[in-house]
């Protein structure tokens, strides 16, 4: 989540879509928060408006230890490339919609190995590469045209091995070599929302360039043809390197494991985006097996996962510091200062634009930003043109927690809406409960959740602290039990536990062996 840039006129509708409540914006040019993007089973009530802009005043290596300040992914594109134009122009879209490059440099040096022995097997050995760590819990991997590969932190802390890293990114590569973002580029669309806000305000600066999360970037999927083939020549690559050719179907396994976990429960950490886009069907897990077996029983090859657990140990777990935290249902951002709760029995998420509240009854809240502008009134702010179906007779001023505020109430086909928006300093915080036109606790909802919102103490602030990868020994009397309740910050915590480590149902890792678990 990132403060706010200046706001304009946009419209607020709710729909019904696939037995979900979405509230969207629409023309929207306000600042948003960037909180981490969730994933929200079918079912759940979302408020889930289309966002434009948050923007932080600091780098993305402004917190960074100086020994990982090194551009890691600044070398790579050939120059005679015909294909680089187009990873050039998403590069940025992709950067701001994920959160911008992660810098750590033992998972870089990690990775930098993997890729080093994926190159000097693949076909073309002319082609290079530019690798991205992406700053987002979500599980995720792709390639851009011209030899641009992406995988999320989120992807790192869920890989048990290099053998599984190097699967995936092998299968990029493979994608890369064949031309496929080509052919998926005549699909892709990317649409810019907010660029006059990023220019004017902004300008070149880095933290401009980050503003762009506004542009949304959407890749189209691969055909099942497409997949396979990249499946076939990501397991060749990875025999001839000399890795375990299992790793690829190990890793699709792991994440078909976490999609069921993440279908029945809280998706706070992030989507399966991995699998939106490179769908892992038991079909195509068994030919990756059959695949491999055509190398080399499972152990043949290289697992290293040794080095892999070294480099991923300390990794940033789930929201970031930029991000905002969301734990025991409390929002709470050290950079803005400011915190606020959900009632017992909802549910909160930190998603891409927003954080989202969802309740019982068919109630869903969203929380985001903007900057007031200057010499404009919270009653005034309500009146220009961003509420659709808005009732000026139902504006009002009061007061939360001592800071200024308004509220005011709308209308849309089946759906009622109360707004209420507080000023801190210039920025004003919105949140817009949205229920069934016929409900009565519409109001009540609202109030309990916007009446929570305040100023952070600095002790407070001091005490929000990310969640981390940590990577422990199994100690002689270690039971599941005991290992997963090292396990902070995740719901089900012994399924993530076994998940996480690769693990079958009721395996017990031997004594000695490593382990990753997710620590504050």
């Amino acid at each position: 989540m990132r403060p706010p840039v200046m706001a304009g006129e946009a419209r607020i509708e709710a729909i019904r879509e696939r037995g979900e409540v979405r509230m969207r914006l629409y023309g929207q040019r306000a600042g948003k928060l960037r909180c981490g993007a969730n994933r929200v089973p079918r079912g759940a009530v979302v408020a889930a408006m289309l966002a434009a802009l948050a923007v932080s005043g600091c780098t993305l290596t402004d917190t960074l230890p100086k020994n990982s300040q090194q551009n890691f992914s600044s070398s790579w594109v050939r120059a005679d490339d015909p294909n680089a134009e187009i990873g050039k122009r998403e590069h940025p879209l992709v950067l701001a919609k994920y959160g911008g490059e992660y810098r750590d440099r033992h998972a870089e040096g990690l990775i930098a190995q993997v890729v080093g022995r994926l190159v000097a097997v693949s076909q073309d050995k002319n082609q290079l590469f530019r690798i991205t760590i992406l700053n987002s819990p979500k599980v995720n991997a792709f390639a851009l045209p011209g030899g641009y590969l992406y995988v999320t932190r989120g992807l790192l802390a869920l890989a048990n091995d290099s053998s599984e890293l190097a699967g995936v990114i092998a299968h990029e590569m493979a994608h890369v070599a064949a031309n496929h973002g080509i052919l998926r580029n005549e699909k892709q669309r990317s649409v810019e929302v907010g660029t006059e806000v990023v220019s004017e305000v902004l300008g070149n600066s880095v933290a401009g360039q980050v503003a762009k999360a506004a542009n949304q970037i959407r890749l189209a999927e691969f055909s099942k043809e497409q997949e396979l083939q990249a499946d076939e020549a990501g397991i060749r690559m990875l025999a001839e390197a000399g890795y375990d050719p299992h790793g690829a179907a190990r890793f699709l396994q792991t994440m078909q494991a976490y999609q069921a976990l993440m279908s029945q429960a809280d998706s706070r950490f992030g989507d399966i985006s991995f699998l939106s886009s490179h769908p892992a069907t038991p079909e195509r897990i068994e030919k990756a097996r059959r695949q491999a077996r055509g190398y080399g029983a499972p152990g043949m090859g290289e697992s290293g996962r040794d080095a892999y657990l070294a480099g991923i140990d300390g990794l940033v777990f789930g929201d970031s510091v930029e991000e905002g935290f969301v734990r025991d249902n409390r929002f709470a951002h050290a950079g803005l200062g400011i915190t606020f709760s959900a009632p017992d029995g909802h549910r909160m998420e930190n998603q891409a634009t927003a954080v989202i509240v969802t309740g019982p009854d068919n109630m869903a809240t969203r929380f985001d930003a903007a900057v007031l502008p200057r010499g404009r009134t919270l009653e005034a702010y309500l009146k220009s043109g961003w509420i659709k179906g808005l009732d000026e007779t139902s504006i009002s001023s009061l007061t939360v927690n001592g800071l200024p505020a308004a509220r005011a109430e709308a209308s849309g086909g089946e759906w009622h809406f109360v707004i209420r928006v507080l000023q801190l300093d210039r920025q004003v915080y919105r949140f817009i409960t949205a229920g069934p036109a016929a409900s009565t606790r519409i109001e009540a909802e609202s109030a309990a959740i916007a009446g929570t919102f305040r100023r952070l103490g600095e002790a407070e602030k001091s005490a929000l602290a990310p969640l981390r990868i940590r990577v422990v020994a199994v100690g002689p009397q270690d039971t599941l039990a005991s290992l997963s309740a090292k396990m902070k910050g995740v719901q089900s915590p012994l399924r993530n536990f076994q998940i996480f480590n690769g693990l079958t149902t009721g395996e017990i890792p031997p004594a000695g062996t490593k382990v990753k678990i997710v620590s504050e």
